[in-house]
């Protein structure tokens, strides 16, 4: 072999491969300290656009969620609403009655009145008061006939399809629950006739409003099933994007291991390849 001090290719060699060991570890380093195998394109850059892909939906996805248990909340203010009003038309069902039989005489017929009176416009106070973020809720707000510029949407997708929005104007259609959208602005029990017919009107009142909880309760578990798809689909998503992106740390540290031995190993081969010219003294001497 020849003896050259000019030129050491030993010694370029051996750093040059020190240079690539030492990449190696700080890669490694880098993978073990962040617990992430992608951390830039040049890693994997299929699989950061993946994974950049998964991680778009899995964020739209749990935004959906919240979305999804808001209108949970709201139609629950709604439910709670038309409870009340049950109550309310269950009390005037009974006043009524009271009202219509022959022992109650006029003064107390004139009490039940004033009662019937007060409740009748309660149940109106009600739906004009009950809302939600300032949406009105059973005042005719989320009716099927509102415009459909004033529709209220919920999104529970990640996209702008309609199969990712739930419209309340069409799937729930609450029409305004007032004392005269019942036809019970005009009742009266102050006569025992009068007082049969209102019977009649509030029966038909309590199953229009009975009609209206049903559609509520029917939403309730719709959304609730909209959130329990939407958290499994959040879940899967967020296990496969980790597939692609999360570091393995036990191979990591595998692979830190040998590195941290290669790049002592280099860092020593280096050192004795600059002594290598140094045998051209022995031939001087």
């Amino acid at each position: 072999m020849a003896i050259r001090i000019f030129n050491n290719t030993a010694a370029v060699n051996a750093q040059r491969n020190l240079d690539i060991n030492s990449s190696r570890l700080s890669k490694s380093i880098e993978r073990i300290s962040s617990g992430i195998r992608i951390n830039k394109g040049s890693d994997d850059a299929a699989g950061l656009a993946i994974s950049e892909g998964l991680r778009s939906d899995i964020r739209a996805l749990r935004q959906a969620t919240r979305n999804a248990n808001d209108g949970m909340s709201l139609v629950n203010v709604a439910e709670g609403a038309l409870n009340e009003q049950s109550g309310i038309l269950i009390r005037l069902r009974e006043l009524a009655s009271q009202a219509a039989t022959g022992t109650v005489g006029s003064t107390e017929r004139a009490s039940i009145q004033l009662e019937f009176s007060a409740l009748r416009q309660e149940l109106t106070r009600i739906a004009n008061t009950t809302e939600f973020n300032g949406i009105g809720l059973i005042d005719g707000s989320l009716a099927s006939s509102v415009a459909s510029t004033s529709h209220t949407l919920i999104q529970i997708g990640i996209d702008n399809t309609a199969n990712s929005r739930l419209d309340l104007n069409d799937t729930l259609a609450l029409d305004a629950v007032t004392a005269e959208k019942l036809g019970l602005n005009v009742l009266s029990v102050s006569a025992s006739a009068e007082a049969l017919t209102a019977l009649a009107s509030i029966e038909t009142a309590i199953a229009s409003v009975t009609a209206s909880r049903g559609k509520v309760g029917a939403i309730q578990n719709r959304l609730q099933r909209s959130v329990s798809s939407l958290s499994i689909s959040t879940e899967n998503l967020q296990a496969a994007e980790s597939a692609i992106r999360d570091a393995d740390i036990a191979h990591e540290i595998a692979e830190l291991t040998r590195n941290q031995i290669l790049v002592q190993t280099s860092t020593a081969m280096v050192g004795q390849s600059n002594l290598i010219p140094q045998s051209v003294l022995q031939l001087l001497t």
